[in-house]
Order: structure tokens, then sequence, then C-alpha cells
């Protein structure tokens, strides 16, 4: 058996100001040399450049100027394998009518007061949406997915900032 599972521990810390400083395992993440130091804005950035180094879980915590604290785990995406020539069958040539595809009916919710860029979990969760740059979230629902909605309502939970909004399909 192998030893345990090591996670590694990305600390925000953020001021009034909105300048956030980034650890990794107690280390600090700088930006680029020149570049001007971390803000709030650049936190989808800095997640999406750790879980592409180090391509496991992460244990983010973040630390607001207020004293409250957000704790989550991000998980990288899924890597999907590149077909290989000898996996891909010949083309086959098929002469068929063109066939317009039914476009599907989509129902929109929407929520304020997210960070920017966060990842928002739409409940019922059927997918994950990213904060816009002014702080609001939106998803698109098919109308299947709407049906399962049965109150008509959904949640919005903002991953990183804990805000939790219920919307009304629309």
């Amino acid at each position: 058996m192998g030893g345990p599972v090591v996670v590694p521990v990305v600390e925000f810390t953020i001021t009034a100001d909105g300048a956030m400083t980034v650890t990794v395992d107690g280390a600090a993440y700088l930006p680029e040399p020149f570049a001007p130091g971390w803000r709030r804005e650049a936190f989808p950035t800095i997640l999406d450049a750790l879980t592409a180094r180090y391509r496991s879980p992460l244990r983010v915590q973040v630390h607001e100027a207020d004293g409250s604290t957000f704790t989550d785990i991000i998980t990288p995406p899924r890597e999907r394998p590149t077909p290989k020539p000898w996996d891909t069958p010949a083309p086959v040539a098929v002469v068929s009518p063109p066939v317009r595809a039914a476009q599907p009916v989509l129902h929109q919710v929407a929520g304020a007061g997210f960070v920017p860029g966060e990842d928002v979990a739409v409940a019922i969760i059927h997918a994950h949406t990213d904060a816009s740059s002014d702080g609001t979230a939106r998803t698109l629902l098919t109308a299947e997915q709407a049906a399962l909605a049965v109150t008509g309502e959904v949640i919005l939970l903002g991953r990183i900032s804990g805000t939790l909004s219920i919307g009304r399909i629309q």
C-alpha cells in the first residue's frame, strides 16, 4: 500500500482593498516578475494555473479582510485521452439529405454577489458555471433539466464565496 494522500493547501489572504497574497503549502506563490501584485480578480487565473501544475485536487482556503474564511476542495478538469489513429474508424461515405437538429429550449437562472470568475454550482446539480467579472452568475437549463426543478427554483452556490442565490427559472 502507498503512503497517505497529500493534497496541496492553497491559501488566499485578501485585504479590504482587494490586494491578495497566495501561498501553496506555506510557501509564497508570487506573480511573474515585473507583474503587478495579486488582486482578487486573479483568483480564477491562479486556480487554473495551480490545478494545471499539480494535476491533483487542491485544498483552497480564502481568508477575507472581514475575518471570514471559506474552504473548498478544487479538482482539476478531467483529461480526455487523445484518440490514436488506429482507434479511429475509417470514414464511410454516406449520402443523406441534411437534417436540421432541433434547437434546445433553454431557460435562464441568474444571481449576484459572487466572486468574479468563481465556480458556481447549479442545483439541481446538472452543471457548474462561472461568475462573470461583475460577480453575477447565470446558467442555461434544457427543458428536461428545468422540468426536474418542480418548484421552478434553482440554487446557485458560489464555491469560493459561499454566496447562495435562489432564482426562479425564466
